[in-house]
């Protein structure tokens, strides 16, 4: 199981049986997974029953990528220079209602298309402006510099997975599993404590505990970048249909925002 949720489904999509035109043949389904498969009207049944009409590659998940990154680019600028600050909030806690109702939508029925990703998309962005703009009017530079920062951690990370210093192993899994869940469980006590004390469990404070903080989610969410790179690479070796590159790009997507949101924040305590 991937520690990214919108990822998890990848490697039941696989064709079971027989592979054709040099693909490797994957073991034959247990019954348990015939079972699971059947359950997930929306993918797995199909899988089952039926080869897709065109198996996914790595171009495939590339290109939706990139155009779900451009339309949230997009998003962020119309968010930063046609929003007005009167007007900023309130956009800004639609498109985060609306981003993580429909995330967690295709996350959990595990459905994703185009223009379901696109307007998830859109909606991040719009978010991210409207936070990214913020933190720049009080650290100039900082969004360039986060930006930066992001690419070249996912970029060292895709480059110590593809080099195998790094391999997902069951082990591994479950550690980043575990991680991914704790440190979002510590997010929610920290918010409800805001209502008893006016820095919360201090892990959003600026101080030490914030650095360090900041610090672990960033080396999970880049662990969790490695996950997902090992599960589009298997649902590719197992024959997924290419229809499932819109749920890869939407995972890496998912975690990407929370790499450069950690980054974000991260900065900002130094500049402090």
């Amino acid at each position: 199981m991937a520690s990214n949720p919108v990822l998890r489904g990848f490697e039941r999509t696989g064709r079971p049986g027989a592979g054709g035109n040099g693909r490797a043949v994957p073991p034959p389904p247990s019954a348990a997974q015939m079972n699971e498969w059947y359950t997930q009207p929306a993918y797995g049944e199909q899988a089952a029953t039926r080869a897709p009409s065109r198996y996914l590659t790595l171009d495939d998940v590339i290109t939706r990528t990139v155009v779900l990154l451009a339309t949230m680019i997009v998003a962020a600028a119309v968010a930063w220079f046609v929003v007005p600050d009167s007007a900023v909030g309130g956009v800004m806690a639609i498109s985060v209602l609306g981003a993580l109702g429909l995330g967690l939508y295709m996350a959990f029925k595990q459905v994703a298309n185009a223009p379901l990703a696109l307007l998830y998309s859109a909606l991040q962005g719009v978010l991210l402006g409207g936070i990214s703009r913020a933190f720049e009017h009080a650290y100039n530079g900082i969004v360039i510099q986060a930006i930066t920062g992001t690419v070249m951690v996912a970029a060292g990370m895709l480059f110590v997975y593809k080099i195998g210093a790094i391999r997902v192993t069951p082990k591994f899994t479950r550690v980043v599993v575990g991680a991914t869940i704790g440190v979002f469980g510590l997010m929610l006590v920290n918010l409800v404590s805001y209502l008893f004390s006016s820095d919360g469990l201090g892990l959003r404070s600026g101080g030490v505990i914030a650095i360090v903080f900041s610090l672990v989610c960033i080396v999970i969410a880049s662990m969790n970048l490695v996950m997902d790179f090992d599960m589009i690479e298997r649902g590719i070796r197992n024959g997924a249909d290419q229809k499932f590159a819109w749920y890869a790009a939407f995972g890496l997507v998912v975690t990407l925002i929370w790499l450069y949101i950690e980054i974000l924040r991260l900065l900002s305590y130094l500049r402090d």
